[in-house]
């Protein structure tokens, strides 16, 4: 057994660990820190899910902004509600307390996996599909529903014209985009934004710009500030001329804003008579929604 001699030669009986002993002893206690640092590091990972580029996940973090989206619709004359893309739940958890039958529509299977594991009431009504492809009557068959989400950027638009396509079963739809999309939506004409987008939603809803979402309450953040709107169907929504016959008009007008009608709706082969009303002298983003149903119903009776 090792001692130690003291300072004046006499023999100590008191015990010095060698600097081996004092080097495993600390490898030891380091070995479990890493170790506890490292568990707790999976278990956080496992309770998150990674934000994925190219389906444009921002993933919003405030509580206080999904709350307000989740007032923001009336919850009157439907029992079903669609959220698109609710990521890891945060306005899902509201959307739930609501009187109404909640389903989400997801594409990322491991927010998918989030979901079924953190809202087991909801389990049985997570659609693991691409909005954009899936036919929601196979779901929701002719029962009207509402949608809802905080939308990827890169499909915002293509969302809201899937939800014009079915507007005789949505009566009422919140979202978030880019605010400048936003505007553009809620836009009147003589707006420099006012386009496609504003005529063929205004047709059919009444549009509301909400509020404005900044980029500092998402993970990742985004580099542009988002915009929450609400469209409220008309109690009318359907058009007193060809409906088909109107989406070409707007679209093919809008595609050469700057020029007059007679020259932007060329292609529609229009008699020198029709062209000779006054209404072919103005630009697009001049006519009113109901000034471009009038122009469909000239044209329409003009072949």
């Amino acid at each position: 057994m090792p001692q130690r001699i003291s300072a004046r030669g006499k023999k100590n009986s008191s015990i010095v660990p060698s600097p081996k002993i004092f080097s495993l002893t600390s490898q030891l206690k380091c070995h479990k820190l890493l170790t506890f640092q490292n568990i707790h590091k999976s278990v956080s990972k496992e309770h998150q899910v990674r934000a994925k580029k190219h389906l444009g996940q921002h993933f919003l973090t405030d509580e206080s902004i999904a709350e307000k989206i989740a007032n923001s619709l009336s919850y009157k004359g439907y029992k079903h509600l669609l959220e698109i893309g609710p990521g890891m739940g945060v306005l899902t958890k509201y959307l739930l307390k609501k009187d109404i039958i909640t389903h989400v529509i997801e594409i990322d299977r491991e927010s998918v996996e989030y979901l079924k594991n953190n809202y087991l009431n909801l389990a049985d009504r997570i659609i693991e599909k691409d909005f954009l492809k899936y036919n929601l009557t196979e779901v929701f068959e002719e029962q009207p529903f509402a949608i809802i989400g905080n939308f990827p950027y890169n499909i915002s638009s293509q969302i809201l014209f899937k939800t014009l396509e079915m507007r005789h079963q949505i009566p009422e739809f919140s979202g978030m985009f880019q605010k400048e999309v936003a505007l553009r939506i809620c836009s009147k004409e003589g707006s420099k934004v006012y386009g496609i987008l504003s005529v063929l939603t205004q047709a059919f809803y009444d549009a509301e710009y909400l509020f404005t979402v900044p980029p500092s309450v998402f993970n990742p953040p985004p580099k542009v500030d988002s915009g929450v709107l609400l469209l409220t169907r008309k109690e009318n929504f359907k058009l007193p001329c060809d409906e088909k016959l109107f989406f070409r008009v707007v679209k093919t007008g809008f595609q050469q804003r700057r020029k007059t009608l007679r020259n932007s709706l060329n292609s529609f082969d229009l008699s020198d008579n029709l062209k000779s009303n006054l209404i072919f002298d103005k630009r697009p983003e001049q006519l009113s929604v109901q000034q471009f149903i009038a122009l469909t119903q000239l044209i329409e009776n003009d072949h």
